[in-house]
């Protein structure tokens, strides 16, 4: 049986979706980086609520899955939610996500 495509929904590319939300870090991490783009790992794990280590296992997940694109400022390395557009909407009107100006 195909898998995939059925009514026009690409069953493969939601799954891996749904599966890197179902991590509590890496959930709280996109959060963090909505309201506040361009924080480093510290900060993000602070804002997350999670050690540094294990923010930064999970922004690398994040980041080969090209949902969160990296820059660097000097040493440290800044993280910024890529516009993904399916993604900001599971955040908004799935998760109830608002913009903070802070």
């Amino acid at each position: 049986m195909a898998h995939g495509h059925r009514h026009g929904v690409d069953a493969d590319a939601w799954a891996a979706r749904f599966a890197l939300l179902g991590d509590a870090t890496r959930l709280r991490l996109l959060i963090a980086m909505h309201d506040r783009p361009g924080l480093g790992v510290g900060e993000l794990a602070e804002r997350a609520g999670v050690g540094q280590n294990a923010a930064s296992q999970a922004l690398r997940i994040l980041r080969d899955a090209e949902w969160v694109s990296t820059s660097r400022d000097g040493r440290t390395v800044r993280y910024t939610l890529r516009s993904d557009a399916i993604v900001h909407r599971i955040l908004h009107d799935i998760l109830g996500v608002t913009h903070h100006n802070a």
